[in-house]
């Protein structure tokens, strides 16, 4: 199996790799910095916020079997609907709403039948949730689900299966010290999800425990 994750230097990203290499997978993942991936690790060059520059990786990939869009951003720090770093929080849109499309579009001509695409989304997406606070990041992650939903639509035909996962609060340097879960715990929950994810649960957003979760 060969799967593709983007942002494998730190946090989820590099925790799921190293799970993935444990299982026997080939992995590929993306990278700003050449080195930055854990050993074993065919890295691609790439920055999520310049999205013509993804196009270019079609060369380096061969048959993927499963995306993983794991890299993001927190958002700039004047992050208030009040207060607003208009030009972070269009670079956070481009990163986390944005370039897991393109992403998917530049792996989909490698991918056959049975593929998998997953994508990081968050809790703070919830549309249930009246909080402000990060509300760019929040803001991106509630659009990176309806384009996700609409892939799954678009991806129905092709047999690809498209879900959304909620990590949880992780113990990141985005989530803080003070977080809930542990990377190497939920990378393994993820991980459990794309080696079974189907056309079953094509188009749902799904806690890394594996249990459906509202929009």
């Amino acid at each position: 199996m060969h799967i593709l994750i983007s942002g494998v230097a730190r946090g989820i990203g590099r925790a799921m790799a190293l799970d993935a290499m444990g299982r026997g997978w080939q992995v590929t993942g993306t990278v700003r910095r050449r080195g930055d991936g854990p050993d074993g690790v065919a890295e691609l060059l790439a920055d999520m916020r310049d999205l013509d520059s993804l196009a270019t990786l079609t060369a380096h990939l061969g048959p993927v079997d499963v995306l993983i869009n794991n890299a993001g951003s927190i958002g700039p720090e004047r992050n208030s609907a009040l207060d607003m770093d208009f030009a972070g929080f269009a670079e956070t849109l481009a990163v986390n709403t944005l370039a897991p499309l393109a992403l998917a579009q530049v792996v989909l001509p490698h991918m056959q039948a049975g593929g998998r695409i997953l994508t990081l989304s968050s809790q703070m997406a919830w549309m249930g949730y009246a909080k402000s606070d990060r509300i760019a990041y929040r803001a991106s992650k509630v659009a990176v689900n309806k384009v996700m939903q609409g892939l799954a639509t678009d991806l129905q035909p092709r047999a690809i299966a498209v879900a959304l996962i909620d990590p949880g609060w992780v113990r990141t340097d985005m989530g803080g010290p003070e977080a809930d879960e542990e990377p190497a715990r939920v990378a393994r929950g993820i991980l459990d999800i794309a080696s079974r994810l189907d056309m079953t649960q094509t188009g749902r957003f799904l806690r890394w425990t594996g249990e459906e979760r509202d929009f």
